[in-house]
């Protein structure tokens, strides 16, 4: 007899990511004990990713977590022991693969598929030995990998590694973010085993990604990481149930099968960083139906923050310094706000106050 293919409805599917990414502070917790670790926490801009912790009821300094660049180049927390593994999972599968990573600024350096990225990264060892300016590890790891892989920058009136191939390779050479103020600077992780030597664990990652932004299908996962979902397939992890999202085929771990079809409603409001994993996901359609909301949600340069009530997210916040020590919040929700929600956004704005240690804070309603 088949078995008929449970079916769900975004609603469900966005009460099971609350709850998988322990955003109803269920328990007290220490930053590294959160399930979002297992996947990273971008920190574009920095300091978002302290935020993210904070919105989960984490708070404080945790010694197991590193910044590095790893999901598509951009600077995510993550488990230190974990960064090994991390790295040959995010490592190209094939040099089809490693060309489609490669931007066409520099067309010649993406015809060099997987050798592209391998001769960066072991740039970035030979020269990230100690801690160093990011410009000047630009210059050196220019200086060190096929002349395809550079271009001329007017700006900087000098020829230098595309970025974004430098930062895809960052973390396979060793390299993780000290960041002090608006600058970054670059320094070796300890006992760095080298780049390596083929993908693996792609698959482990996958599944990661989805029992914490599932269901979602091969595309939605692809391009979380930065490939292609054709390259995906092939590497496309065993044990996933398949379900129907509003119709639409899509794919978690079948352990959390349960969780998602039994997740109950949530009933929270949070003020979510740009950046924050709940946003990650790549089915945007159906965490912002409609594309007003989401062109305001994403944008080109400078997101927003995201409004959560219940599971939905309903309008967007920004932050700014007015003085020292003072933050003001203006949250521009879609709707008319309920009494209930007013008073737990003022609650919520004193969390994001800490994370960004400041003493006092004042919020804003823009209904414009």
């Amino acid at each position: 007899m088949t078995r008929q293919m449970p079916e769900v409805d975004r609603r469900q599917v966005l009460a099971y990511r609350v709850a998988a990414q322990q955003l109803d502070r269920s328990a007290d917790r220490r930053p590294g004990d959160l399930a979002v670790l297992t996947l990273g926490v971008q920190d574009t801009p920095y300091g978002t990713a302290r935020q993210a912790l904070a919105a989960r009821g984490a708070t404080g300094p945790d010694a197991r977590l590193e910044l590095v660049w790893s999901m598509r180049g951009a600077p995510h927390l993550h488990h230190r022991a974990e960064l090994p593994a991390l790295a040959a999972a995010l490592w190209p599968l094939n040099d089809t693969d490693a060309t489609r990573r490669i931007p066409g600024q520099i067309g010649a350096g993406s015809r060099l598929g997987l050798a592209a990225f391998r001769a960066t990264a072991e740039a970035f060892q030979s020269v990230v030995t100690t801690e160093l300016e990011r410009g000047v590890v630009s210059r050196a790891v220019s200086d060190r990998v096929p002349v395809e892989l550079t271009y001329d920058c007017r700006a900087c009136e000098a020829r230098h590694i595309s970025g974004a191939v430098f930062q895809q390779a960052g973390l396979a050479g060793g390299v993780r973010l000290v960041v002090s103020g608006r600058a970054a600077r670059l320094a070796p992780l300890p006992d760095w085993p080298g780049p390596p030597i083929a993908a693996a664990h792609t698959g482990e990652l996958v599944t990661t990604y989805l029992r914490l932004l599932g269901p979602a299908t091969p595309a939605d996962a692809a391009g979380f990481l930065g490939t292609s979902a054709t390259e995906l397939r092939r590497v496309w992890p065993a044990g996933l149930a398949e379900v129907r999202v509003d119709g639409r085929a899509a794919w978690l771990p079948a352990d959390a099968l349960d969780a998602l079809t039994g997740a109950p409603a949530p009933r929270l409001v949070r003020l979510l960083p740009p950046g924050d994993p709940f946003l990650a996901g790549r089915d945007r359609d159906l965490l912002v139906p409609e594309r007003e909301h989401q062109r305001q949600m994403w944008r080109v340069i400078g997101n927003p923050g995201a409004l959560l009530v219940d599971g939905e997210v309903v309008g967007t916040w920004r932050a700014r310094q007015a003085g020292k020590g003072r933050l003001e919040l203006t949250v521009s929700p879609w709707s008319v706000l309920s009494a209930r929600v007013r008073q737990e956004v003022d609650a919520e704005a004193a969390t994001v106050a800490a994370a960004r240690a400041a003493t006092d804070v004042r919020v804003q309603f823009d209904q414009s």
